[in-house]
């Protein structure tokens, strides 16, 4: 840890200029201290923009020159995403990015005027001194394969959790109108979707023969050899329903709504699945994975999205 700790104070040199950023939505603050902490230009905005960005570099340009420093450093306080646009440019421009713990920054605040109070510009100059001590960390910039993976794996979080949600707002729907419907179809597999489709209530099945019932639910997306069993269960359990009976217009509407929802979720989802799958198995990683018992596709995707490649690290701890 010490080793660590004194490799990172002495990345900053009296070479180094330190710039330290406040970064916001739509502006960020900048300010340049030397290797002892010393302002060097005090706090100035910078617009979230190209040109905004371009300009900021031209300043570091000059201070550079101005104050005879050959190395620079640039430390932020990782605020949401909107640190990535900044991240992107810095490395297009060849200049080092280093990340401050946010909880850092706001226990020093009150360390120059014993006020805790939060200001763009005064967060810059503390991050820039905390970054001139080493109190920083190297954040990694996906790039190719690894960003790829990362956004489409998070795409697909989401995904997975809005089925989730569509999926219990079903079963909210179910226990008003259809409460015994759950005995039959623990989950929503292809017959469960059909039958809400074709017959989401109870007065749906009623006077209605098996074969008639088999042949609606055949009529549905993606189902063509529906369980008779299980219709006839349903159809047995919808003569003794205690569901509501009022409001059904409305209902229908709903939960058809609600069905299509979840199919079209499926289907993204298993259609990302498959386009993450083709990607990983391009890394060398992948095959090296793929040896592990009990590791799948859909496993090695979010491993490797979240800690990329392994030749990142360099011991197995890290």
């Amino acid at each position: 840890m010490n080793s660590i700790s004194n490799k990172k104070i002495n990345q900053v040199t009296d070479q180094t200029l330190v710039v330290g950023m406040d970064i916001a939505k739509k502006k960020h603050y900048a300010c340049f201290v030397d290797e002892r902490g010393r302002v060097l230009k005090k706090s100035f905005p910078v617009p979230q923009s190209r040109e905004g960005l371009e300009w900021l570099y031209q300043s570091i340009v000059k201070a550079m020159e101005e104050f005879e420093k050959t190395e620079v450093i640039v430390g932020i306080e990782p605020t949401g995403h909107y640190w990535l646009n900044l991240a992107y440019f810095l490395d297009e421009k060849g200049l080092p990015l280093v990340m401050t713990n946010p909880m850092h920054v706001k226990r020093s605040k009150e360390l120059d005027d014993n006020l805790p109070t939060k200001h763009d510009a005064k967060d810059a100059l503390v991050i820039a001194r905390l970054v001139k001590d080493g109190r920083f960390s190297y954040p990694r910039i996906l790039k190719g394969m690894e960003a790829e993976l990362r956004v489409g794996a998070t795409f697909r979080s989401k995904l997975v959790e809005e089925q989730g949600a569509v999926r219990n707002q079903m079963i909210r729907w179910l226990d008003r109108y259809f409460p015994e419907f759950t005995q039959v179809f623990p989950s929503f597999g292809k017959m469960a979707l059909a039958a809400l489709e074709q017959t989401p209530f109870p007065s749906d099945l009623a006077g209605k023969e098996i074969e008639e019932v088999l042949i609606l639910y055949r009529q549905s997306e993606g189902l063509q050899s529906p369980q008779k069993p299980k219709a006839k269960k349903l159809m047995e359990l919808a003569q003794h329903s205690i569901g509501v009976t009022e409001g059904q217009q409305m209902a229908r509407i709903e939960i058809a709504t609600l069905v299509r929802r979840y199919r079209q979720l499926e289907e993204e989802i298993e259609a990302l699945n498959e386009q993450l799958t083709e990607l990983v198995q391009t890394s060398v990683e992948y095959e090296w994975l793929k040896t592990v018992p009990g590791l799948g596709d859909a496993t090695i995707v979010e491993l490797l999205s979240e800690i990329g490649s392994f030749s990142h690290y360099q011991d197995p701890r890290q």
